[in-house]
């Protein structure tokens, strides 16, 4: 068995990734047995001059690092014979041989559905994306994300209105918040679930670890909601790592005029995600084995007394004929005018109040869209 300074040290050894580092542990039935390996015997293992260097001078500093924020209250590192390592990262392919956490380690474990989409999103994927989390959350299930900007936030940020837990795995260090305007959620993350990252403290941005990332936010997870993607979005790798682990993708539809809902859109076209409407669309195809109850109707949408105060208005048939006006396309005022029949004034007052409400969407040049939410 051995140390947990062990593990790190090898953990930080350049060149050595998830798979190699589970090769030579196999091989030589410990981290601790592998640094004490002679050359010879490495050389036969298949690693090459550099590796074999770099193992012989561990980087002592760094790993003291890791231990250090270790130590600090609330924070853990875990390796796969913990029982904490979450079972389903388990099963993975090469699964990260160290998981660094901020928070609860147990919300890893949780029954959990991951959110991901564009980091610039339409005001209404938006929206869609804080309130399929909220209303999950407070069904039961933990909302999984990126810490990016966009889709991510808003998902961690609905799961948190719904005093849900949430996790949030970032590709960077524990000790490294990015980007930097999340730093206050991150912490708000930490404080009613995990921030989680398979990278040692000190570890910067660098591109080719979001997909590490995104690997990892899909092995958490029975499923992966896709809000709003464009065909060339990291939200598709999540879903093709999340089809790969033989886990669900869901995908949320949009406009056809929105650039951002094409990959979704592609996902529905060939066969890979399932159309998402309501919660009930998601909780229907997550394994039995999750045990989640959604508290809603047999139409699949949010009980009245669960839904937020203000959102019903069909007694003020104004409101539901501006609703009926707008349709899911975006209209500029003039069309909502002569549709209606009412005054600027009285139409620009109810838009206000539906774009508040969340069931109207302000679009660029002016225009109105329905969010068409149905949680």
């Amino acid at each position: 068995m051995s140390t947990l300074h062990e593990r790190l040290t090898l953990l930080r050894v350049p060149g050595i990734g998830p798979r190699l580092y589970h090769m030579l542990a196999d091989r030589f039935g410990s981290a601790g047995a592998v640094l004490s390996a002679s050359r010879q015997s490495l050389r036969a293992a298949g690693l090459g001059s550099q590796v074999i260097d770099a193992l012989r001078q561990p980087d002592q500093a760094a790993v003291e690092a890791d231990l250090a924020w270790a130590d600090a209250p609330g924070n853990h590192v875990l390796d796969l014979e913990d029982p904490r390592y979450p079972q389903l990262l388990r099963t993975m392919v090469d699964p990260p041989p160290m998981l660094f956490v901020s928070g609860d380690p147990d919300a890893l474990s949780a029954p959990q559905l991951a959110i991901v989409g564009s980091r610039s999103p339409s005001s209404g994927g938006r929206q869609n994306a804080h309130d399929f989390a909220r209303h999950l959350a407070r069904s039961g299930l933990t909302i999984t994300s990126g810490l990016a900007l966009g889709i991510d936030t808003a998902a961690h940020e609905g799961a948190l209105a719904g005093d849900g837990p949430t996790v949030a795995v970032t590709a960077t260090g524990p000790d490294r918040v990015y980007p930097a305007a999340n730093r206050r959620l991150a912490h708000a993350i930490a404080a009613q679930g995990a921030v989680v990252t398979e990278f040692p403290t000190g570890t910067p941005v660098r591109a080719g670890q979001f997909p590490r990332r995104n690997r990892v936010i899909s092995g958490l997870c029975a499923g992966t909601l896709v809000v709003e993607a464009g065909l060339r979005s990291g939200s598709l790798i999540t879903a093709r790592y999340a089809l790969e682990q033989g886990r669900e993708v869901f995908a949320i539809p949009g406009s056809i005029h929105n650039p951002l809902a094409r990959g979704c859109h592609a996902l529905i076209r060939d066969g890979s995600a399932k159309l998402v409407e309501t919660a009930r669309d998601i909780m229907e195809e997550l394994p039995a084995l999750l045990g989640v109850n959604m508290d809603i109707d047999e139409a699949g949408d949010l009980k009245p007394e669960q839904q937020a105060s203000g959102t019903d208005n069909d007694s003020d048939s104004d409101h539901e004929a501006v609703l009926e006006a707008l349709g899911h396309d975006p209209v500029a005022m003039d069309f909502l005018l002569q549709r209606t029949g009412l005054t600027p004034a009285a139409l620009s007052s109810i838009l206000l109040i539906l774009e508040l409400q969340g069931r109207v969407t302000a679009m660029p040049g002016g225009r109105y869209a329905r969010t068409g939410l149905r949680i």
